[in-house]
């Protein structure tokens, strides 16, 4: 019943759409074709080497791309979309000859314009340059967006160095990301779900060099075609992807006290097919974190307490990469395929001594690896009429983690070892349709399946006599699977007197399977089946030229993920368990956004303000085990929070040569328990919470640039406790050289304090624990990066020398634009 009610939407959307696939004119703008043809001399009719073939709009005056004749009088100009062009031909000694119009179409991409007569006498084109401005940050119609490329602390860094800079966005010490204070975030790469992500995305996004990231899209109020997964809405990371004809690829890196990262790309556009890969990777120096772990356990008036001061060496590297290909085949169907992957391995070596009723010492070791893929295969086909198309998108997403811990205690507890196996594969095919059915109405309806299949085996080994031994008793292996179908329609309507709304709904149907295995605990499989309706509204309108004012309204839901289902105790901590709860539900949250966006001058200011309320508010609630000295952290379910908050962010430029860029998000948080879970609560006010960022970039002389931000977050709260906050400071400066295509810089991170301090505490009937974590953070680091890639194109004066790399019009524009995005 549920599959014929996601099938109605998509069925009911494309009848009202009257869909019909074909062939035919303008929606195939954006094809690209070639002009080819060769020259002839008039008088000797032998071919003319090296004269200059220039490309302007029809009837324009500017040069939009060129190319040279080859020693045969060849030329061919690639990158050529669809329209009517006029084609001049020139070279010293000859008239320049025009030819208006040349036409190419959607249908018929290429042009041939056989051999040309060019008679004597002649003269010269110019010079023409591609230049490019980008904002650090733009705000569009629905999304932030922050030009990571434009940022220049960014070099030597990772993508959660870069999360740490967008506006709304904070991340926490352990790389956990949040937007607006929420951690319920749906994490895109190019605006597709990496199955890595499922797995750990915090070490995913430390995994990525910034220098791979072109932009990063903040949406926290999507409309119902995103997944409604992600409480706090969605982040897309967007990588570089090159469209320079011809050849074109660069190196970056750094080199710095706490991490090394280094990343190279290559890209090879020609005509209608596109080819590039991207390998980085990083890697850090060991680094001696402290720890202080304190616990109290109150019984019958008696105190206990259990006191662990410790220091860990922690390492980490990582390798990502991408081969990406694609095809045009006409104006109307093109073909993209991606493979990317990823390997992260991180580990730590541990020493700890223990203060308690029987005191002792620990010795931890662990190693984590996590190895995987993502494969995606896109086609998409386009009608006659503009924006009318149809997308079809696959992906098999497959990634393997092995967990390996061992404790070795002195006393009081017995020497554990433990390797946890997991895999998984994810399976997405994925449909959407898009009809402009006139100037006022625009559809889109689609849907989409995800087929999850994780399976997760725990090996404990016991230490007797002297050795570890396989441990039937504590041994589990945990199957899960999830199916998720989706369908929906989103409308945009324009409106009179600058006013648009887009509405839209959006149906989930979740169908989860569990099931534990163990030779010693009697588990049963469980199931569960919901529906989700998602619906969205945004309603906008332009009071000036440079003014918005938005109202939105959106739905998002937050499933549990495998390591909160998971009934199995993780004893990793002797102090303090963790265990899954299969009957979890999903958090549901609605949010009420007014946002009102303004340019004054080169200036950009932005408020918004919002409610939000979340039911089946997801916490980990820990206890005192009955007469035990340690504790059970249980994920449940533990009521509603209503939360109020506003944020700010905007840019100044006092002078030409310096840029100010600051952002403010604050909000409230005040849970109401539920049940049984208002016992648990301690922490009954209402409070605060708030991140914020400021930044400020001069131009100076001599292709010099300087920098400097500082960004921090407030501590986070929980029914029980509260989380560590966060703050850092930092600056760098870069000089460019060799026509800007290289550059080499100095950062500096923290430069006032080696350590940084997180603290954390838990209160509960019963018992009360603080921890204090110390990690080096103070580094010193130098970067580099360098490009290759024509952007322009002159006429070379003719000589007995031969340009090879002249020839084919690799040297042309190749139709880029000029300006920003």
């Amino acid at each position: 019943m549920r599959l014929i009610i996601l099938l109605l939407i998509i069925f009911c959307a494309s009848f009202t759409a009257k869909a019909q696939f074909g062939v035919g004119g303008g929606g195939g703008s954006s094809i690209i074709g070639k002009i080819s043809g060769s020259v002839i001399d008039s008088v000797t009719k032998k071919p003319v080497d090296y004269a200059t073939i220039s490309v302007f709009k029809s009837g324009g005056t500017v040069p939009i791309n060129g190319v040279l004749t080859d020693e045969k009088g060849n030329f061919k100009l690639d990158n050529i979309k669809s329209g009517s062009y006029k084609i001049t031909i020139s070279f010293l000694g000859y008239k320049t000859k025009t030819i208006d119009p040349v036409t190419t179409s959607a249908s018929k991409p290429d042009a041939n314009l056989g051999g040309i007569i060019l008679p004597p006498s002649a003269r010269a084109l110019k010079e023409v340059q591609v230049v490019g401005q980008q904002a650090l940050i733009e705000n569009k119609i629905d999304k932030i967006v922050y030009n990571a490329e434009k940022d220049l602390t960014a070099a030597g860094g990772t993508a959660t160095d870069l999360l740490s800079k967008v506006p709304m966005v904070s991340v926490d010490i352990n790389g956990n990301v949040s937007v607006r204070g929420d951690n319920n975030v749906r994490v895109l790469i190019n605006g597709k779900p990496s199955g890595a992500t499922s797995a750990s995305l915090s070490d995913v996004l430390k995994s990525i060099p910034a220098d791979q990231i072109k932009s990063i899209e903040v949406i926290t109020s999507p409309s119902a075609k995103y997944d409604a997964e992600g409480s706090a809405g969605i982040i897309n990371i967007i990588t570089k992807q090159k469209n320079v004809s011809g050849l074109s690829g660069g190196i970056s890196g750094g080199v710095g006290t706490r991490q090394n990262n280094g990343n190279g790309n290559l890209n090879y556009n020609k005509n209608r097919f596109n080819f590039n890969t991207n390998i980085g990777g990083n890697a850090s120096w060991p680094q001696t974190s402290l720890t202080n772990f304190e616990q109290y356990f109150t019984n019958n008036g008696t105190t206990t307490s259990i006191i662990t001061n410790g220091e860990t060496k922690l390492k980490r590297h990582a390798l990502i990469g991408s081969v990406g290909a694609g095809y045009q085949f006409n104006g109307f169907n093109s073909l993209n395929t991606t493979f990317k992957f990823n390997q992260i391995t991180f580990g730590n070596d541990g020493f700890s001594t223990t203060d308690a009723a029987a005191p002792y010492t620990s010795i931890t070791n662990s190693n984590n690896t996590i190895d995987g893929f993502d494969w995606n295969l896109d086609y998409t086909h386009k009608f006659k009429k503009e924006g009318h198309e149809i997308d079809i998108s696959t992906q098999w997403s497959h990634n393997t983690g092995l967990q390996a811990y061992q404790n070795q205690y002195s006393a009081v507890y017995q020497s554990v070892k433990n390797n946890i196996d997991g895999k998984n594969n994810e399976y997405t095919f994925q449909i959407d349709y898009t009809l402009p059915i006139n100037k006022v109405f625009k559809l889109e309806a689609g849907g989409k399946t995800i087929f999850r299949r994780l399976k997760s085996v725990s090996d404990y080994y016991s230490y007797l006599n002297n050795e570890f031994v396989y441990n039937t008793t504590l041994s589990n292996q945990y199957n899960y699977n999830q199916t998720v179908l989706a369908g929906y329609s989103v409308f945009t309507v324009t409106l009179p007197k600058q006013w648009s709304v887009l509405a839209g709904l959006r149906l989930e149907n979740t169908d989860i399977a569990g099931e534990p295995i163990s030779a010693s605990q009697s588990l049963s499989p469980f199931d569960q089946n919901y529906n989700t309706w998602v619906p969205s509204l945004t309603i906008q309108k332009k009071i000036t030229a440079s003014s918005t004012l938005k109202l939105g309204y959106s739905k998002r839901i937050t499933r549990p993920s495998l390591q909160f289902l998971n009934p199995f105790e993780n004893r990793s901590n002797p102090q303090n368990y963790q265990q899954g709860n299969p009957t979890l539900s999903p958090e549901v949250s609605q949010t009420i956004e007014l946002g009102l966006n303004s340019f004054i001058k080169t200036s950009i200011v932005n408020l918004s303000v919002y409610y939000k309320r979340t039911s089946g508010l997801i916490e980990g609630i820990t206890e005192a085990v009955p007469n035990q000295t340690y504790t059970l952290t249980k994920f449940q379910n533990v009521g509603n929070n209503n939360s109020f908050g506003g944020s700010f962010f905007g840019t100044i430029n006092p002078f030409k040569a310096l840029t100010i860029i600051g952002s403010v998000n604050g909000f409230t948080y005040k849970p109401t328990p539920t049940g049984s879970f208002a016992s648990q609560q301690t922490q009954t006010g209402t409070y605060m919470m708030f991140n914020g960022f400021l930044r400020a970039t001069a131009t100076l002389p001599k292709n010099f640039i300087a920098e400097t931000f500082a960004f921090g977050s407030s501590s986070r709260r929980t029914i029980q406790g509260s989380q560590p906050a966060f703050s850092i400071f930092g600056f760098g400066v870069r000089k460019q050289f060799l026509q800007k295509k290289a550059s080499l810089g100095l950062n500096v991170i923290n430069p006032f304090s080696e350590y940084k301090y997180f603290k954390s505490s838990t209160t509960s009937p019963g018992f009360r624990q603080t921890s204090s974590f110390a990690l080096p953070f103070r580094s010193y680091g130098i970067t580099f990066s360098y490009s290759f890639g024509k952007l322009s194109f002159a006429q070379p004066k003719k000589s007995g020398v031969k340009n090879d790399d002249l020839k084919e019009g690799d040297q042309g524009m190749g139709g880029a634009p000029a300006g920003g995005r």
